[in-house]
């Protein structure tokens, strides 16, 4: 029996042993992967490179067990984004509906969405909330347009850059009121 023993053991030592060295083959192995997908790549989706926070990085936004907490700036823990921001592009573009939204990436995402006024023509909209701290660099509001073409399909169209900055306006002048209104009450 002493025999089988000894004889499991060499087996399990062997086997320790090439996982070890299979492992140690692998060091030189690059494992950084560049998406193009702002969330995973963490990069700033306006173009310009930047790095951007993540839920656990500078700052930290999550909470547990008490553990790191977001600054009082940030409107609160939880959210990968500044609270104010977030609360604020929901309440701005309400009368759109709502494709998508991810408030520990901070991005929302519109659906299609036509004006009574104007029913050959649609908007969507993503807003990109960028910090965790209620700034006017903090946000970019990206606006698409479609106008309906001959045949009833519908083709995209340019919309004025004023547009995109008048919504961006519109969205840190509700988060200032948001953030006032926390403070004061």
């Amino acid at each position: 029996m002493g025999g089988t023993m000894r004889a499991g053991r060499t087996a399990v030592a062997s086997m320790l042993a090439l996982a070890a060295l299979w492992l140690a083959g692998c060091q030189d192995v690059k494992t950084e992967y560049a998406y193009p997908d702002h969330r995973y790549g963490r990069r700033d989706p306006t173009g310009s490179n930047k790095p951007v926070d993540s839920v656990f990085g500078p700052g930290g936004g999550l909470s547990i067990l008490g553990g790191n907490r977001a600054p009082a700036e940030s409107g609160g823990a939880g959210l990968g984004v500044n609270s104010f921001l977030w609360r604020a592009s929901l309440d701005t573009i309400a009368f759109m509906p709502l494709a998508s939204a991810d408030p520990f990436g901070g991005v929302i995402i519109t659906d299609w969405f036509s004006p009574s006024e104007t029913p050959n023509e649609r908007f969507k909209m993503t807003v990109y909330i960028l910090a965790r701290q209620l700034r006017s660099d903090g946000l970019k509001v990206a606006v698409f347009r479609q106008v309906r073409g001959p045949g009833s399909d519908w083709q995209d169209a340019a919309v004025a850059t004023q547009t995109a900055t008048d919504l961006e306006n519109a969205i840190l002048t509700r988060a200032r009121q948001l953030r006032l209104e926390t403070v004061q009450g």
